[in-house]
């Protein structure tokens, strides 16, 4: 985990105002405490005076540290959008959702905080749990608006739903069994749980 620059090295010499931040400033500050603070002992005034700015600048890109770990998520989920529209439209329907689950599921290697801490954080923190769902339920939304695109239906019928609610517990599941082995690989996993929504779409 990189260090964070101290507070004096962020401080710009106009006014006294603290110099511009970024999303991945943020967060890798915020990991950083989170890792040895504990999630629950670092407060939002903690990450600020780590990158030398206010709590008020910290939420502006945050709203609360609940959303810190998921990072730009309503950006990843316009980027799901495009993907699964991108898919050529002679695929199964089973094959492009699957496809598209790997393909928003690739990640750089030398992310910093990595793909593997950010979901240890949120699956194993008991005060994320509830934030999570919200987070959850938009992710599904993305595959069941998709699903009704391809089949003529409404996002809220029980096919699409049904899609969203399976491909979540398959990329969960994945996920599960990639934090609990070191040596597993997340692409692997994922592709042979998303195999099994072919049980579920058949077209």
């Amino acid at each position: 985990m990189p260090t964070s620059p101290a507070p004096a090295t962020r401080r710009s010499s106009l006014r006294g105002r603290p110099a511009a931040t970024t999303h991945a400033e943020i967060e890798q500050a915020a990991f950083q405490l989170f890792m040895t603070k504990g999630f629950e002992a670092t407060t939002l005034d903690d990450i600020g005076e780590a990158i030398g700015v206010g709590r008020r600048t910290i939420t502006r890109y945050y709203p609360s540290k609940n959303d810190i770990p998921w990072g730009q998520f309503d950006r990843t989920l316009d980027a799901f959008r495009e993907i699964l529209r991108s898919m050529p439209t002679e695929l199964p329907l089973h094959i492009a959702v699957h496809r598209g689950v790997l393909a928003f599921n690739d990640f750089p290697t030398d992310a910093s905080p990595s793909h593997r801490d950010r979901m240890r954080l949120i699956l194993t923190t008991p005060a994320l749990q509830a934030h999570s769902v919200l987070r959850y339920a938009s992710w599904r939304e993305v595959i069941a608006d998709y699903v009704a695109e391809r089949t003529g239906l409404r996002s809220d019928d029980l096919l699409p739903q049904t899609v969203g609610q399976v491909s979540l517990a398959l990329a969960l599941t994945s996920y599960q069994a990639w934090l609990d082995d070191e040596d597993a690989s997340l692409p692997d996993l994922l592709d042979a749980t998303m195999g099994h929504l072919r049980t579920y779409v058949s077209s």
